[in-house]
């Protein structure tokens, strides 16, 4: 009860928490000097001041003493104030102020502090212990006698007598000193390995977080490069806008001066026309005989048709003389200047033509059809007497690009809306060409295949499934090769494009673009090598 009163004693009655810097009024109350500054503050302008505590009214705000001797006490006691808000264990024979517990003796069931300690029995049957208030988990819960063994039978501590008369009489028993160096030993092998998992995963961690930095640093930078290059590419299409509707009005008014003079002509001899009709007409319309045969010049008709043949022929002319708006031109100027813009693109990502890639006879299965261009396989019901040579696949309808791909950057498409399944990849040339299922193309270490059948794809490698996929429903499929990275990518070419896989190795071989025919044709639509 003292103790908790003088713990009442050094807390400040405004923050309810030890003093800091105290201060006392004439009342002599004492509080933290923030905390009384703060409440006579928002009492300015009231009227008056007061104590917090006892209600003393001020006229004036009320000067603030410093209490040295208060101040004193609390930095003796502050850390001890503190130690019990953090364990709130204290030493059992402290009277007036409780001093924190540095021990706990099992026998006399007492916490222990630094002074008492010193003048405690150090006879053996007093065990002293980390200080702790559940004392009773530390004694045998049957004979109420301390735990001063450790059943390795049954991993669990007893007391003497649950080693000599009880249930574990006969087992192999231990000090909790042997049996704790032995598990600390266990606990250390297991602290050394999980130090070393931390140490490697923070590793791959800032590997990751590397890698994403310069993910996020390429990315920044191709956005900036593309946000150029379609700045100066929509400039580009601006001019080209205007010198091909240039061109439709200069051959507008090309064509348009000669007919605007024949249409013209043609207006004027309608109205000579109709003008000799009126005239013709009224004669027709005349009852005198003899007025009607005086006025022969008008019914003289041969200078009409004359005229008329001339216009005709005029017009002909004109129409055979393919006098209409050079369309052809006009898509040439568009046609070339698009060809220009897709130069400009294809430069800006490095990309040229590369030799057009067949497809090699000479390793085709023998039911395979391979069309004049070597760009189609095929299967076929009849056999094709291909000749007998070491590269051709024996079992499987496979068949090999002439062309090998090594030391740069490659991409083919290949056209399969025609097939239902089918396995596109790549593949070292001394893949095994005798074999049945371990000579197709994924279902060994030397080959990589984008797999499908109906509606499902399965990338594969090594024999093994290693990413399956759903409803491709692209027609034609990409493959991209980055031969010094060691990376073999496949993309469905469906609007928008769609990374599918990227396989990752080191590439022991040069590489050959690889298909298998299940049903329905497969044609190479096109290569390009990345300089």
């Amino acid at each position: 009860m003292a103790s908790a009163d003088l713990r009442d004693e050094l807390d400040c009655a405004i923050c309810l928490d030890i003093y800091k810097d105290p201060v006392n009024l004439r009342c002599g109350h004492n509080f933290c000097r923030v905390c009384i500054d703060h409440v006579l503050d928002t009492q300015e302008g009231s009227g008056g001041y007061s104590c917090p505590q006892c209600r003393l009214r001020f006229q004036d705000r009320p000067s603030l003493q410093k209490n040295i001797a208060l101040r004193n006490i609390v930095e003796t006691f502050r850390p001890i104030m503190v130690n019990k808000g953090k364990t709130g264990i204290f030493c059992s024979y402290c009277i007036g102020f409780s001093m924190p517990a540095v021990k706990s003796c099992l026998l006399c069931e007492a916490l222990l502090c630094e002074k008492h300690l010193k003048i405690h029995s150090r006879s053996p049957e007093h065990v002293l212990t980390e200080p702790t208030t559940s004392m009773e988990k530390r004694k045998c819960s049957i004979h109420k006698k301390i735990l001063d063994y450790y059943c390795t039978v049954e991993a669990t501590c007893i007391c003497v007598s649950c080693s000599l008369a009880g249930n574990h009489q006969g087992h192999k028993v231990e000090t909790l000193e042997e049996a704790c160096k032995k598990k600390k030993i266990i606990l250390r092998n297991v602290l050394q390995k999980l130090t070393a998992e931390r140490e490697e995963t923070q590793e791959r961690l800032q590997s990751l977080q590397e890698d994403m930095k310069n993910v996020q640093e390429k990315s920044s930078g191709l956005t900036e490069e593309v946000t150029t290059l379609f700045r100066d590419l929509r400039r580009q299409l601006e001019d080209l806008e205007k010198r091909v509707l240039s061109e439709i009005s200069r051959q507008e008014e090309q064509l348009s001066l000669p007919l605007s003079d024949l249409i013209q002509q043609l207006e004027i001899k309608k109205d000579k026309l109709s003008r000799k009709m009126g005239d013709i007409e009224e004669l027709c319309n005349m009852t005198d005989p003899l007025t009607v045969l005086q006025e022969s010049h008008t019914w003289d008709l041969c200078d009409t048709e004359d005229g008329d043949n001339e216009d005709r022929e005029r017009h002909e002319e004109f129409l055979h003389d393919g006098r209409s708006l050079d369309v052809f031109g006009i898509s040439h100027t568009l046609q070339a200047g698009l060809s220009d813009m897709i130069k400009e693109v294809n430069a800006f990502f490095n990309i040229q033509e590369a030799a057009d890639i067949l497809l090699d006879v000479n390793t085709a299965h023998n039911y395979l059809l391979i069309s004049d261009d070597k760009k189609t396989v095929s299967w076929s019901n009849i056999k094709q007497n291909h000749p007998e040579t070491p590269e051709r696949f024996r079992n499987s309808a496979q068949v090999l690009s002439s062309r090998r791909f090594s030391l740069g950057r490659y991409y083919l498409e290949v056209d399969v809306s025609q097939s239902e399944r089918w396995i596109v990849g790549m593949c070292y040339p001394s893949i095994e060409r005798k074999g049945w299922l371990h000579s197709w193309i994924g279902y060994n270490k030397k080959s990589w295949g984008l797999y499908r059948q109906d509606s499902h794809c399965s990338l594969i490698h090594d024999n093994r499934v290693i990413l399956s996929l759903n409803n491709i429903p692209s027609n034609r499929v990409r493959v991209y090769l980055d031969y010094e990275a060691g990376q073999l990518s496949f993309y469905d070419l469906f609007d928008p494009i769609r990374h599918l896989y990227t396989f990752t190795t080191s590439f022991t071989e040069p590489l050959h673009a690889a298909l298998w025919v299940g049903k329905g044709p497969l044609k190479l639509s096109g290569a390009q090598e990345v300089q």
